[in-house]
């Protein structure tokens, strides 16, 4: 006999929470735990934060997944306070110290002269203690065997980089920066260009995408929200799906042309842009999905909402 499939359970609520992760848990510890308090369906979020960090972890639930890797693609703003004087196994202060230096003779001034040449375009070492993969398997695993394998450098963006604090060993540093970047990395190639290494001391997101602080709110809010209020309270914290995507030109589309772009196909928009990516509307308001502009300057569906 087939075995039947099984269905989903939970709620199908959809839209984006912008949690204030608390420090001590993973991410998925934390997408879980907004999961369960729901009772969604489905969620997921938009990029890990490591245990030791603190603040913006979009939830997205529901239709909300189905932009969740443009959200994942976004620029990001951190506050990280650096640690002076001691490497790390992890870059961090999880791990193991592993070489310990002097840094009573670093100033301040030292610390912002060579801040320059981490903006703009570097090539970045993934470090060890990380989620990507060598032959299938994660790099964190493999550190924590104690197997170190070569890495290949990737190139990403500082967009800016500003000494916000200086209190000899640490510093306080705003970094806005393109999806890839590893701040402990940055931090560990800071410290070694000052000569006493360095790694990350605190940690915490005030950026994601489109997505500041205001708004967010955190795990022992939601607590209080699910006992006293229920769902309702609960839901009254999401914000829309297409927020998620503020940043895109908008396209409102007829009847007609919606029903040609439900169906797959590319439809020849007026007044639409002629490049890029857009956020795609019904003539009555109602957010459809997203679209990218073809050569041709139709508008081609690359990710439709549908139901939950």
């Amino acid at each position: 006999m087939a075995r039947r499939r099984r269905r989903h359970s939970g709620r199908d609520v959809s839209g984006i929470l912008l949690l204030d992760k608390p420090a001590g848990i993973t991410s998925n510890a934390a997408l879980q735990e907004v999961k369960r308090l729901y009772r969604a369906r489905k969620a997921g979020h938009t990029g890990s934060l490591d245990p030791l960090a603190t603040g913006l972890l979009p939830i997205c639930l529901g239709n909300a997944t189905r932009i969740s890797a443009f959200l994942l693609d976004a620029d990001k703003e951190y506050v990280v306070r650096v640690r002076l004087g001691e490497v790390t196994t992890t870059a961090d202060a999880e791990g193991e110290v592993v070489e310990r230096h002097d840094p009573s003779g670093v100033t301040r001034e030292a610390v912002a002269a060579v801040l320059p040449r981490f903006r703009g375009r570097i090539e970045q070492l993934p470090p060890m203690y990380s989620a990507v993969k060598h032959k299938g398997e994660r790099l964190y695993k493999l550190a924590r065997e104690g197997v170190e394998v070569a890495r290949k450098p990737r190139t990403i963006t500082i967009h800016a980089l500003e000494l916000m604090g200086f209190d000899n060993p640490e510093f306080e540093i705003r970094v806005h920066c393109s999806k890839g970047t590893y701040v402990r990395t940055l931090a560990e190639d800071i410290g070694r260009a000052l000569g006493v290494g360095a790694h990350v001391a605190g940690l915490r997101r005030t950026r994601v995408g489109p997505y500041g602080e205001e708004g967010m709110v955190g795990l022992d809010r939601i607590h209080e929200l699910a006992e006293k209020g229920g769902p309702e309270a609960l839901d009254a914290l999401l914000l829309p799906i297409d927020t998620g995507l503020a940043q895109w030109p908008e396209v409102r589309l007829g009847p007609d042309s919606a029903y040609y772009l439900r169906q797959g196909q590319p439809v020849l928009v007026p007044k639409a842009p002629t490049e890029g990516w857009v956020r795609i509307y019904g003539a009555d308001g109602e957010f459809i999905g997203v679209g990218e502009i073809d050569d041709d300057g139709r508008v081609a569906p690359r990710r439709l909402l549908g139901q939950s």
